[in-house]
C-alpha cells in the first residue's frame, strides 16, 4: 500500500512595489496604475499584484506648469486622478512647489489607456484651478473628480490651509462652471500663530469622494506624509446625502469641523498610511492607498486592501 502525502507548496511573496498617491482604473481585463512622479508614474497590471512599469504621461513638463508654478521642477507631477466618461479618460494632475499653495491642477484626455493601441494619446487640456498665496486659503493640489446624481461633474481638491475644497466644472472639465461657488467640505483647526501664508499645522488632504448606497463618502487623509519613518499619516472619513454635503463623522461632528472617522492608520509594520482611492471591481470594493514600509526604511509602497462595511454602513479594512 502507497501512502501518499502532498506537501502545500509556499507561494513565492510579490514585492510590493514603490508608489506615492496612487488611483487605478481597469479597461478590458488590465489595470492601470496612476501616482505621483516623473511626468505621472503609470504601471499596469493583469491580477493587481504582478506590475510592469509603463511610460510616464508626460516625456516632457507642460509648458504651462512651469509659467505658472516658478518651484515646479524636475516635471515631478503629483497626485492624479483618473475618471472615464462618455469614451474619454480625464486625468487630473497636480502642479505645486512643496510646501506653498502657488498650486495648478492639470488635465489630460486619452481614448484609450492601453499604450498599444493606435488611439493612444495623451492630450493636455491645460490648467483648470488655480491657487495663489496671499489671494486664496486653499491649496489647488490632489484633484478627485465625482458626477453627482444628475450627471453633473464636480471636482474636490485641497491640502492644509483652509483644508479640502469642492467646486462645480464645466461640461467639457476644463474649467469652473460659472458663476463660481467654493465650497469648503472638511477641514481642521488653524492655529493662528502661523500666517496665511504657512501651510500651519492643520493637515489634511488628499479628498476622494465615493457613492455607495444613499450617501457620498468623502475620504481625506490626516497629519503627515513623505517623511519615511516619522511619516504619521492615517485616513479619515465622513458622509453627506448631498455631494456638497455637509459631511458628518460616525458621532455625528462635521468635518467641517475637524471631524472624521478613523479608517485607517500606521501600525508597526506600516509607519503611515493614506493618499487613498477607492473602487469596486467585479462587485467588491478595495481601498487603495500608499504605506510607508518599515520593512524597507519608510519607503513608500503600493497598498490594495478590501473594503467592507459595517451595519451602519460605515467603511472598514480587515
Amino acid at each position: 500500500m502507497l501512502l501518499c502525502c502532498l506537501t502545500a507548496v509556499a507561494q513565492p511573496v510579490v514585492p510590493l512595489i514603490p508608489a506615492h498617491d496612487p488611483v487605478l482604473a481597469r479597461q478590458d481585463g488590465a489595470y492601470y496604475m496612476f501616482c505621483t512622479g516623473p511626468g505621472i508614474a503609470v504601471w499596469s497590471s493583469r491580477d493587481r499584484q504582478h506590475w510592469t512599469r509603463e511610460k510616464p504621461v508626460f516625456a516632457t513638463a507642460p509648458a504651462w506648469a512651469t509659467q505658472a508654478v516658478p518651484g515646479f521642477r524636475d516635471n515631478h507631477i503629483w497626485a492624479p486622478d483618473i475618471s472615464y466618461h462618455n469614451g474619454t479618460y480625464y486625468l487630473f494632475y497636480s502642479i505645486s512647489a512643496f510646501g506653498k499653495n502657488t498650486s495648478c491642477i492639470g488635465l489630460a484626455t486619452n481614448k484609450t489607456l492601453n499604450p498599444a493601441s493606435p488611439d493612444f494619446n495623451w492630450t493636455d487640456r491645460g490648467r483648470v484651478v488655480q491657487s495663489v498665496p496671499g489671494r486664496d486659503q486653499w491649496n489647488a493640489i490632489d484633484p478627485n473628480l465625482m458626477r453627482d446624481e444628475a450627471g453633473q461633474p464636480w471636482l474636490t481638491f485641497g491640502s492644509f490651509w483652509g483644508g479640502i475644497k469642492l467646486v462645480q466644472l464645466r461640461p467639457d472639465l476644463t474649467a469652473p462652471a460659472q458663476p463660481e461657488q467654493w465650497r469648503t467640505l472638511a477641514r481642521r483647526p488653524h492655529d493662528p500663530k502661523y500666517d496665511d501664508a504657512q501651510p500651519g499645522d492643520d493637515a489634511i488632504e488628499a479628498p476622494f469622494l465615493f457613492r455607495k448606497g444613499d450617501y457620498y463618502y468623502l475620504f481625506t487623509s490626516w497629519d503627515y506624509c513623505c517623511r519615511g519613518p516619522q511619516s504619521t499619516y492615517k485616513m479619515v472619513v465622513g458622509r453627506a446625502k448631498s455631494i456638497t454635503g455637509p459631511y458628518l463623522d460616525r458621532t455625528g461632528k462635521p468635518l467641517d469641523q475637524g471631524g472624521g472617522t478613523l479608517v485607517l492608520q500606521g501600525d508597526k509594520n506600516w509607519f503611515g498610511v493614506g493618499h487613498n482611492s477607492v473602487y469596486t471591481f467585479d462587485n467588491a470594493d478595495y481601498l487603495v492607498f500608499h504605506g510607508y514600509d518599515a520593512a524597507d526604511k519608510g519607503r513608500s509602497k503600493l497598498r490594495i486592501e478590501p473594503l467592507r462595511w459595517d451595519a451602519e454602513g460605515w467603511p472598514a479594512v480587515n
